[in-house]
């Protein structure tokens, strides 16, 4: 899934690339993917992108007054076209899911991978009026988003620390696998309680949350829309690397498997040397 850092880099790209083009059409593939209806696509054509932004995980692209907000879901992603193919693009069970054409002939496709299509569009005047991006929380990379702020959210939380750290109503942008990142700096536990995180604890969390995300949106800096995945993928530590030696104790690099999902941790670093049980038991093993 886009986290945080590629989908700033997706917008950085598209700040290059798409601000000051002329739209010729927005075109939707799947029926899934547009999920309001007033105003219409059609709204867009012959509008002028005049800005490109981002909250939390959504990209939020500006014309003509309006705001096309694009959540990629899991499986979603954005291919930048320097040549669109000729004539419409026909609907079908391909991974097209929207098309927007500019009138210069290039223009990007939002595609979607795998048969669970969660991929959503939404044109609005407002990007409040999105449900998800209403509910968001503060952007972890934010100026003003110091410790003090940090520890007045994890005030009271009974959840465990990565559960906390994916709660985009808590802080936005943060996913699965940036969490695991976040944690293994942190050297902690992602069963931990946040309410047994001592003043130190929350610090080393702060920083090692905030440095985490600014290395993997520097790294991503610059990259075309099309190289972001593999340099998504070739700069986790942890995350997705199950069975391979942790980077910094060599340890065994451990996996909790979901019904949808896993995380992976470093048992030496994080659980002192522990490995910890099937999450479905929600504890450590003694």
């Amino acid at each position: 899934m886009p986290e945080l850092p590629e989908v700033e880099a997706l917008r950085e790209f598209l700040d290059e690339n798409l601000v000051g083009k002329e739209i010729a059409r927005a075109l939707p593939v799947a029926i899934s993917v547009l999920k309001t209806y007033d105003p219409p696509l059609s709204a867009l054509d012959g509008t002028t992108v005049t800005a490109v932004g981002r909250h939390g995980k959504f990209l939020d692209i500006e014309a003509g007054g309006l705001h096309l907000l694009v959540h990629l879901a899991r499986a979603g992603w954005l291919q930048w076209r320097d040549v669109l193919p000729s004539g419409p693009p026909r609907p079908g069970k391909g991974p097209l899911a929207l098309r927007v054409a500019l009138t210069g002939g290039d223009g990007f496709d939002l595609t979607e991978a795998g048969t669970t299509k969660r991929l959503a569009v939404h044109l609005v005047h407002d990007p409040a009026d999105v449900p998800g991006v209403a509910r968001l929380g503060p952007d972890p990379l934010a100026d003003g988003f110091d410790r003090e702020a940090f520890a007045a959210l994890l005030a009271g939380e009974r959840r465990q620390v990565k559960g906390a750290l994916r709660d985009q109503s808590l802080i936005a942008g943060i996913g699965n696998a940036y969490s695991d990142e976040i944690l293994h700096a942190a050297r902690m536990s992602p069963f931990k309680p946040v309410r047994n995180l001592g003043d130190d604890e929350v610090t080393t969390l702060y920083e090692a949350m905030r440095g985490t995300l600014a290395e993997a949106v520097e790294r991503s800096h610059g990259l075309a829309a099309g190289r972001l995945k593999a340099e998504k993928k070739s700069g986790l530590r942890v995350h997705g690397r199950t069975g391979g030696p942790c980077p910094v104790c060599g340890d065994t690099i451990r996996e909790v498997s979901f019904s949808d999902s896993s995380l992976q941790y470093c048992p030496t670093c994080q659980t002192g040397g522990k490995p910890l049980a099937d999450r479905r038991l929600s504890r450590l093993l003694k």
